[in-house]
């Protein structure tokens, strides 16, 4: 049965990822972006079927718009992808140690909007229109294997990456009566456009070796992973954090 699938940040990346692989299972997909609709508009275009829509605004300011137009051009929301984040970067990089005071303050802040507050406030007006038409539904949220391991040069981002996976499980228990599972993935790194640059030379071979397969993750591997997690019979995952960074991390 086809399904109307919201996947935040789209435009490339795991999102556009993330798009193609519910378009292939025959849902209709409402890609979002903040910026780079040229990008959104690709990712659009390639994807299998028809019923799919671009969604713009920016997280979390326009989150009421954002799903009030998704659930209006999908005649409703059923999966809930919380992909859009701010993403490490030598730009966002704030080792407390060297970065000065306002670099370090801009960083956390920003972060604390897009990667937990983002999420936070969409998922609200979604899980709303989910409760309001009794149809249940899924709600998948993008972390990161950094909210355990640790993320030295950008501790923002492992703490709000945590902070977004304690909030899945927060709401995995609260939203279960209304027949919605919520499940969080904890990806590894990624083989993606943006960082083409690190994974060349011997920062490349660094990030290969943490893995004991010798590379990074593609998209599509953890695109599929957030696929099978929001399927109906994948309910009783709900509350689950799922490793996807290929043995580079192991936690008890």
């Amino acid at each position: 049965m086809s399904r109307g699938v919201l996947v935040t940040g789209a435009a490339s990346g795991l999102g556009r990822a993330v798009a193609r692989a519910f378009a292939a299972r025959g849902d209709r997909v409402a890609v979002h972006f903040h910026s780079g609709e040229a990008a959104a508009r690709e990712t659009l275009d390639s994807l299998p079927g028809s019923g799919h829509v671009l969604v713009p605004g920016e997280l979390p300011g326009d989150a009421r718009t954002i799903a009030e137009s998704a659930v209006a051009a999908l005649s409703g929301v059923d999966v809930l992808v919380n992909n859009a984040a701010l993403a490490t970067s030598a730009e966002t990089a704030h080792p407390l140690a060297e970065a000065d005071f306002g670099q370090w303050q801009r960083v956390w802040r920003r972060s604390v909007e897009v990667n937990l507050l983002g999420a936070a406030d969409l998922t609200y007006w979604v899980a709303r229109d989910m409760i309001a038409r009794k149809a249940g539904g899924s709600i998948v949220n993008v972390g990161s294997r950094g909210a355990f391991r640790g993320e030295p040069d950008h501790p923002a981002y492992g703490a709000t990456k945590a902070g977004l996976h304690a909030l899945g499980q927060s709401l995995a228990v609260s939203l279960a009566p209304h027949g919605i599972a919520v499940t969080s993935v904890a990806p590894g790194f990624i083989e993606t456009e943006r960082v083409a640059g690190r994974l060349a030379g011997e920062s490349g071979d660094r990030l290969r070796a943490q893995s004991p397969f010798g590379r990074v993750a593609r998209p599509e591997e953890i695109a599929d992973a957030i696929v099978y997690l929001a399927e109906p019979g994948s309910v009783w995952a709900s509350g689950a954090i799922l490793d996807l960074n290929g043995a580079s991390h192991l936690r008890s």
